[in-house]
């Protein structure tokens, strides 16, 4: 029997919802949604005061409503959605496995590389700016975040012990029970286990008898995307509704009280997202300003919405039919990127701990910085891209530094403004991932238009 070779995933098919959507204005939508949520913020915050405290957190909890279905249903189609997209993009790619093998270990450069850079910027300018000192903060009491006394403090080298932990590390990353793996949202686990799939796809000599798996697949893609259409109609209303939320429990006054540390994390995203530009430029042939046009929408999405996961058909879209990367690269490019390449998390995460330890009055060492950027670049890889899991992480790491909490509930003040900055900085990553690590973009118009 003949093989029966995966078809050519057409994202141009599967995303013409996302061209529907933008093509209705939806970034106008997003933008007004956006500045009315400030303004109904402030009337309901404490700075204005039209309505009483409880009143006001009341309504907050009402207009984040749609926020918060739309937030549940990216999470409902997530894992479908990322292991179906990297399993076929593999499966297309099957018919020259040793192209997937070098562009997988060149994304694997990229991540650390650009993951450590982010880290260790977003600690020095921290460091260099001082933002922590800027401000006069008293100390708040507040519930602990992680277990363990805030006495608990590294005793002697941090790295101790450190190299005996690594192999358990290493063989916890193979997700021994999928099913559980995906149940408990553990994105990379999932990640792994489809990696595993789709590369047993592309090595296996009988893939005639694995033709039913990848119809499955493409059923599963296709139905994840149209949940996802119906999530985009809610852009609009879920940020204006979680950003009105956020000003009405916080105010004016709590905000503007944290400019120099929201400037220093905005100015590490800044100098990033010029780095992904330069790097497109250098390895994937194309001008910042023709890259940052072709991804704006993309970024746009992610700044509104927060989430990768709510972005990633508008990527590949985007990675395929703008940038012009083969099809079989951004299916598997994508949704695992949109997975392990945090660096802008990453860089948010180091200025918050040194921030924290600022306000408290705590002189973090040169190993001491060291041993934070070595342990958010691990942390920011595999973490799952749940709500509160970067507060989990600070937590963790500064009470292991003995760090008193309280600064945690400032950083929490801004983290969701922050979040939609950092979010946009990871999808341009993902996007110059894609670019940089496919061939020629000359070689690449011209398979564009033979598939076309």
């Amino acid at each position: 029997m003949t093989e029966q070779p995966v078809k050519r995933i057409h994202y141009r098919s599967l995303a013409n919802r996302a061209e529907a959507w933008l093509k209705a204005r939806l970034w106008a939508q997003v933008l007004a949604g956006l500045m009315l949520g400030v303004l109904t913020g402030i009337a309901l915050g404490p700075d204005v005061g039209l309505v009483g405290e409880d009143l006001a957190e009341t309504l907050g909890e009402w207009l984040a409503l749609p926020g918060q279905i739309f937030l549940a249903l990216i999470k409902m189609v997530l894992m479908p959605l990322v292991a179906s997209s990297i399993v076929l993009g593999l499966a297309a790619g099957a018919a020259d496995p040793a192209k997937l093998r070098a562009v997988g270990a060149k994304f694997a450069l990229f991540v650390i590389a650009t993951t450590v850079a982010a880290a260790t910027l977003g600690a020095g300018l921290a460091l260099l700016f001082r933002p922590g000192q800027l401000v006069d903060l008293s100390p708040v009491p507040v519930p602990r975040l992680a277990p363990g006394p805030a006495d608990t403090a590294l005793d002697g080298d941090p790295f101790e012990g450190l190299a005996g932990e690594v192999p358990g590390l290493l063989v916890g990353l193979v997700p021994q029970n999928p099913l559980a793996a995906a149940v408990g949202n553990e994105m990379l686990a999932v990640v792994i286990f489809s990696i595993f799939l789709g590369l047993a796809y592309v090595a296996s000599p009988n893939k005639h008898k694995l033709v039913p798996l990848v119809g499955v697949l493409e059923a599963l893609l296709e139905v994840s995307m149209t949940v996802v259409k119906w999530a985009m109609y809610l852009t609009p209303y879920a940020v204006f509704g979680l950003t009105a939320q956020l000003l009405a429990r916080l105010g004016v006054q709590s905000l503007l009280a944290l400019a120099a540390y929201v400037g220093t994390v905005l100015a590490g995203l800044a100098i990033l997202l010029a780095l992904y530009l330069v790097l497109a430029a250098v390895f994937g042939r194309i001008s910042p300003l023709r890259m940052q046009r072709a991804i704006g929408e993309a970024q746009l999405l992610a700044f509104s919405t927060s989430s990768s996961a709510a972005v990633m058909p508008l990527s590949i879209e985007t990675a395929v039919e703008r940038l012009r990367v083969p099809s079989s690269v951004a299916s598997f490019l994508i949704p695992l990127a949109a997975t392990v390449n945090m660096a802008g998390t990453a860089l948010y995460q180091a200025a918050a701990v040194v921030f924290v330890a600022q306000v408290a009055g705590v002189a973090l060492a040169i190993p001491e910085i060291t041993f934070i950027v070595v342990t958010l670049v691990a942390a920011s890889i595999g973490a799952p891209g749940a709500p509160g899991v970067s507060i989990a992480i600070l937590s963790s790491l500064i009470l292991s530094f003995g760090i008193p909490e309280y600064g945690l509930v400032f950083v929490l003040g801004v983290d969701r403004f922050l979040d939609m900055a950092r979010t946009a900085v990871n999808v341009t990553g993902d996007l110059t991932a894609a670019r940089i690590l496919s061939r020629d973009g000359e070689e690449l118009d011209v398979e564009q238009a033979r598939h076309s």
